[in-house]
């Protein structure tokens, strides 16, 4: 057969099948679409979690962004909220300062005679001391000029001896009264010597006592260390009251006299205090600074309830003006990332999502919100940092909350 005869025929078979093809395709494509509005129509109004109603914006599915958290997990996690108002919120210089002793809640104790150190206990820095309590002992007895103290009381005892003896002979006349008047002189002068030198227990040296109750700060001798009369030996501090002093740039010249309080936190406390809830007032404003100094002192002196360390470095919020209206967060609200800073709402009783805040001035223990938030808010102010650990969980992951 011809190959010319055998085209016709094959034409015809391949325009079959493409027919039958196109036409197969076609119905599958409305089979589908049937099965699809079939599958719609089925479901329609229906929500897979069980709820009927969508929780987001209207016209939308719901949030990709909430994190759902139970009541028994936050709980757990110590995550607290709050609804946030407009309220007072002064005016704030930040700054750095330091915590010092307040005058007469220290004292330094001096040697009262010269001699070797000998220590009467096992001291050191920070050790707690009683009232009267024996501290040091100064030992005189193998110096070139002898024991002092034993001088002292060979004085004294002779003087109390001779006085006794010259009272005796008063009345007979034989020592007249104005001899009388110069022995019992002599021997006060004597007795008070011998008595201001203290003398240890076993009488080989001179006493020196505690003050007052409290606690050694420093010691600046070493036991065996010879000292002369005068030398200091150590530091006793109460820690009952305390200042803070704030250095403040001189640019803020203008607002000293606005400074009504201060919060401040060390670097050894996780918190900051406030010198209102520690008793504190404005002690001293300065007017002017030192030569060479850039910085103008504000002093304050508040109670040592909480244990502050003296000598300790601090940061400090210095309070102004009070202003109305403004909206604050608690510090512990703010979490930040990339130099953005965010706080989380409470939607419902398990739901959390994320906002962007912009932050104002801060006194170190609330944050001025000035964009971001509006007024009956209910924000996360404990358990921030937990709620947005759980933002980026595996076991609770963020996800559209339906209900």
């Amino acid at each position: 057969m011809k190959l010319s005869a055998l085209i016709p025929g094959a034409a015809c078979s391949l325009l079959l099948l493409w027919s039958c093809g196109s036409g197969h395709n076609h119905e599958t494509g409305h089979d589908h679409d049937a099965h699809h509005t079939e599958t719609v129509a089925d479901h329609e109004g229906e929500d897979p979690h069980g709820h009927e109603e969508a929780h987001g914006h209207e016209g939308e599915a719901g949030h990709t962004d909430e994190i759902v958290i139970s009541p028994e997990k936050a709980e757990a996690a110590g995550i607290e909220t709050a609804a946030i108002a407009p309220e007072t919120f002064s005016g704030v210089i930040r700054t750095g300062g330091q915590i010092l002793p307040a005058p007469g809640d220290e004292k330094n104790i001096a040697a009262t005679s010269d001699g070797i150190v000998s220590f009467s206990g096992n001291y050191s820095e920070g050790s707690e001391v009683k009232g009267g309590q024996a501290l040091f002992s100064i030992l005189s007895g193998n110096i070139q000029d002898g024991n002092r103290i034993g001088k002292a009381k060979v004085a004294y005892e002779t003087a109390k001896a001779e006085y006794e003896r010259a009272e005796a002979l008063t009345d007979s006349r034989i020592v007249s009264q104005k001899e009388f008047i110069r022995i019992k002189e002599a021997y006060e002068n004597a007795r008070m010597a011998y008595e201001a030198l203290k003398p240890n227990p076993d009488g080989t040296g001179v006493l020196i006592e505690a003050p007052f109750d409290g606690c050694i700060r420093d010691i600046f001798v070493n036991e065996g260390d010879f000292v002369t009369m005068g030398t200091p030996l150590a530091c006793v501090t109460q820690n009952r009251r305390l200042l803070l002093k704030a250095d403040v740039s001189q640019r803020h010249f203008h607002q000293l006299a606005d400074i009504s309080s201060a919060n401040f936190s060390t670097q050894y406390e996780d918190r900051t205090f406030s010198m209102k809830e520690l008793g504190g007032r404005l002690l001293a404003t300065g007017r002017s600074s030192r030569e060479s100094a850039y910085y103008i002192p504000v002093t304050f002196e508040f109670g040592n309830r909480e244990g502050i360390m003296p000598g300790s470095f601090a940061e400090v919020w210095l309070l102004t003006k009070p202003r109305t209206g403004v909206l604050t967060v608690p510090v512990s609200a703010l979490t930040e990332e990339q130099g953005l800073y965010f706080v989380y709402l409470k939607i419902d009783e398990s739901c959390y999502r994320k906002q962007e805040v912009r932050l104002g001035e801060s006194d170190g223990i609330r944050t001025e919100i000035i964009s971001g938030l509006k007024p009956g808010d209910n924000v996360v102010i404990k358990g921030a940092y937990n709620v947005k650990l759980a933002s980026a969980s595996n076991i609770i992951p963020a996800h559209t909350h339906n209900h």
